[in-house]
């Protein structure tokens, strides 16, 4: 879901179809004329029918075409791409070798205006076109500003989806043999009758230790913060945003919902700046708390400016991508826990009240005297990019739902699958980032005879390598559903969902879908009979579904494709290494060596490429003088390379001519480098 769309907004919805068009006419007709009734509401037909233009749902679009079908993308809002075009710009990777198919795709391409081989940190409008060129080259169809008002079902079967634009006439009616929701509210799974969960599992539910309640020290309050309108007088009433209820003991589930935020891309440059102006809404009390988080610091003798209290990563451009960092931000705590089943209207009061509080919070600390002269003059050189979000004065059209409705499907996902003590066994793709919550609630907590505000919610439990996401995980039970997909609100725990919900994971999982859903109607199956075997055949054999040649990859750890000579160790560096370790040798007599023997199934043009990582350190003396032999069909080739100049990336090695016949090598020499030697990956791409 998109923010709901003004009266001007909905004036220029852009109607791509002839179903469409035809009702316009009727609605027009009956705007003349004076008829009271609702237009004629038609059946559309399709074969696959996708609801939610997210990332995932794009994906699953393009995918569905790319393998002959049908397909209809459905969008409640006016943009396509979901938070990847929304704001989110400094992609949550947690560990690239997750990112594959035309997720990866997505990512290399996002490269391309700025002459790099991969991008990660993107531009949101950039983005958005890479989406639109998706579909347009697909020949996607996309209806956008249409929203869910119910469905039909016959048996355990979706037959129809009923949809209306608000603020008109105009209802419709889509028929389809498969049906996916992208949402990232789950709002066809709950219309579907599907089972979900809505905030936190006990930790008893599924044995967990990271569910339920949190009380934890990452983006938290110091102690002392006193929560009371006058400081020390509990009866003056509790700063805005506390909670007077009871903290419940660590582990208790709750029905609480982790925070929400808009991620903002503001910049520096004043030629492409909108000022950041004071909201109608504006009421400097809501910032309290953030104030007496500066005057503790300041008492203390605590260094703190601006970055401080916004994550604040760079982007292309002389753009910045902003975030919530610490006790309080822009994450909008506590006020969003009716969001994921709310009706569109309270949906969209709680959506404007996330601006108005953000926007209120960026002008105060930039006008409000009481915050330090410092941070205050900072905050000023900062405006919104003005060439950004165009159609809503810059900022993002897409709020953070960084959880709503989970399903409970025919698999649950958990804890357990995160760090490795359970093991799927029928994998779809992998997940990699850290088990990740944002705090859900603000509290008042005793400490020494002293009351003080904590939040309540954060975890931050990472150190585990790419683990596999169940494909049952996917598809509801089979006594409620057997015509829906949902790559976006999965079967999974809350803490585990945390690990799993990322940009770059759901588009995999939208293709997977897509996958799926080919193959239910090509052999006439139920969802949950679809084999993930033959999923993972078509979606390995051929990545991106357009028959070209799939990249090579070689992991370090491949002992059938790696041979090495010299003193290497192994080393896990889970968040940063290319799958789920690294080679690393200090190479201090010149005599290591590493050989990759990549196995070359089409002969082809090859662009060679290693993987840079970044190492775990301060201060590290990155080699500048790296020297690769290339055996390849048509001779030997050293090439030298700076690693210092490729951290955390992947260098280009050059272009060769390879085949199946077998001799390709791809070595690291030791006795012609200079410095220590790290091997994490081989990449071959065909061009």
């Amino acid at each position: 879901m998109q923010k709901p769309v003004s009266d001007s907004s909905q004036r220029k919805i852009i109607v791509k179809n002839l179903i469409l068009r035809i009702l316009l006419v009727a609605a027009l007709w009956a705007s003349v004329t004076g008829w009271q009734g609702c237009t004629p509401t038609p059946e559309v037909k399709t074969e696959i029918c996708i609801y939610g233009g997210s990332s995932a749902g794009v994906m699953a679009a393009v995918s569905a075409a790319r393998l002959g079908r049908k397909v209809l993308l459905i969008e409640p809002g006016q943009h396509l791409g979901g938070l990847t075009a929304g704001g989110l710009s400094s992609t949550d990777i947690g560990n690239k070798y997750a990112v594959t198919g035309l997720s990866r795709d997505f990512y290399r391409r996002m490269g391309e205006p700025y002459g790099l081989f991969e991008q990660w940190r993107l531009e949101p409008s950039v983005a958005e076109q890479l989406f639109q060129d998706y579909v347009r080259e697909a020949k996607v169809e996309v209806w956008y500003g249409h929203r869910l008002t119910g469905v039909k079902k016959s048996g355990t079967r979706l037959t129809h989806l009923q949809l209306e634009v608000p603020e008109s006439n105009i209802r419709a009616q889509v028929a389809a043999g498969m049906f996916l929701d992208c949402t990232y509210e789950g709002d066809l799974l709950a219309a579907a009758g599907v089972s979900y969960f809505v905030g936190r599992e006990a930790n008893s539910l599924y044995g967990e230790t990271y569910n339920g309640v949190q009380v934890r020290e990452n983006h938290q309050f110091p102690d002392g913060i006193d929560p009371y309108r006058i400081p020390g007088d509990p009866a003056s009433g509790l700063l805005m945003g506390i909670s007077d209820g009871p903290l419940a003991p660590n582990g208790t589930g709750d029905s609480m919902v982790q925070a929400y935020n808009f991620r903002l891309c503001l910049t520096q440059d004043s030629s492409n700046q909108l000022p950041i102006t004071r909201p109608a809404s504006y009421n400097p009390e809501e910032y309290e708390l953030m104030l007496r988080l500066m005057q503790h610091r300041e008492s203390q003798g605590d260094r703190h400016d601006l970055y401080s209290y916004f994550l604040i990563n760079r982007m292309p451009n002389e753009k910045s991508d902003w975030n919530h960092r610490g006790g309080i931000s822009i994450d909008v705590i506590g006020e969003n826990h009716r969001y994921p089943e709310a009706d569109y209207d309270t949906r969209a009061r709680i959506w404007q009240r996330h601006e108005d509080y953000i926007k209120g919070m960026l002008y105060f600390v930039g006008h409000d005297p009481r915050v330090p002269a410092h941070i205050r003059e900072e905050m000023l050189t900062w405006g919104w990019a003005a060439d950004e979000f165009t159609d809503n004065e810059g900022f993002p059209h897409q709020m953070y739902v960084r959880e709503a409705r989970r399903m409970i499907g025919a698999y649950v996902m958990t804890e357990h699958h995160c760090v490795g003590d359970s093991v799927v066994r029928d994998p779809i793709g992998l997940a990699a980032y850290t088990m990740d919550s944002h705090n859900c609630q603000r509290i008042v907590m005793e400490k020494d005879g002293m009351m003080m505000v904590k939040n309540e919610g954060n975890v931050e439990i990472g150190g585990f390598p790419p683990y596999p996401i169940s494909y049952r995980a996917l598809v509801p039970q089979a006594t409620e559903c057997t015509n829906l997909l949902v790559p976006v609100c999965l079967s999974a725990s809350h803490i585990a969902y945390g690990s799993i919900r990322m940009e770059p994971v759901f588009m995999v999982m939208g293709q997977v879908a897509a996958i799926a859903a080919d193959l239910a109607l090509t052999e006439g199956l139920d969802v949950q009979a679809v084999d993930h075997r033959a999923i993972m055949d078509r979606y390995e054999s051929d990545p991106l579904l357009d028959g070209s040649i799939p990249d090579v990859t070689v992991d370090e750890a491949d002992p059938e494709r790696v041979a090495y000579e010299g003193d290497w160790r192994s080393e896990f560096h889970f968040a940063r290494t290319y799958g789920q370790s690294l080679l690393f040798s200090d190479n201090a007599d010149g005599t290591a060596r590493l050989t990759f023997r990549p196995e070359i199934q089409a002969a082809a043009t090859y662009k060679v490429y290693l993987y840079c990582t970044r190492l775990r350190g301060q201060d590290i003396e990155y080699p500048t003088r790296t020297t690769v032999r290339v055996e390849h069909p048509g001779g030997t080739a050293d090439i030298q390379f700076s690693y210092a100049d490729h951290v955390n990336e992947w260098v280009e090695i050059g272009t060769f001519d390879l085949d199946p016949t077998g001799g390709t090598r791809v070595s690291l020499l030791g006795e012609a480098s200079e410095g220590f030697l790290v091997a994490d990956a081989l990449l071959l791409v065909a061009q």
